[in-house]
């Protein structure tokens, strides 16, 4: 009995070493593996940012041009358009919209005040055309600035060969 306890002994303290030799392994692995990765990262991320540089300096900046705004008035100088709108419910319904035209060239601002008129008379009909409810809905208000941007270009490519702006902006829509 004696002899028994000694080698269970022995076994324990060789099942310790073991266990503590397998502990020390499984760490060097891990301890290996991070370095491992780390030196990689810090390769790729090291090497990667030179032909940044390389690309920053390369690439010239853009000369930023000044946007014009054109404010699109009435003959008789109004600021706004004021239309009655189709209903479906029976009623007399009205928007007043304040338009603008952006471009990024002073000779278009020109264009646009000579023909004025032409722009105004089109877009007046764009907008008396358009249904109240409808227009309750956003997207059929971006509907709309799109249709009165291209009908802006459309005046401006007949009249001066390009479309010159790059699209109307609705400053303020009002609708009873």
């Amino acid at each position: 009995m004696a002899e028994s306890d000694e080698t269970v002994g022995e076994q324990s303290e060789e099942g310790a070493k073991s266990g503590k030799k397998k502990l020390i392994i499984i760490a060097a692995v891990v301890v290996l593996v991070l370095a491992i990765g780390g030196g990689a990262a810090a390769f790729f991320l090291m090497s990667g940012e030179e032909p940044a540089d390389v690309a920053a300096e390369e690439v010239a900046p853009v000369p930023t041009v000044e946007a014009f705004y054109t404010k699109i008035r009435t003959p008789e100088g109004k600021p706004m358009f004021v239309v009655s709108l189709e209903s479906d419910d029976e009623q007399l319904h009205y928007m007043q919209v304040y338009v603008e035209a952006k471009s990024r060239d002073p000779a278009v601002d020109e264009a646009l005040q000579q023909h004025m008129p032409l722009v105004v008379a089109r877009l007046n009909a764009l907008f008396s055309s358009k249904n109240f409810k409808s227009l309750m809905k956003a997207e059929a208000k971006r509907a709309m600035r799109d249709q009165a941007t291209e009908i802006v270009k459309e005046i401006l490519q007949d009249k001066i060969g390009e479309p010159g702006i790059e699209s109307v902006l609705f400053t303020n829509i009002v609708m009873q």
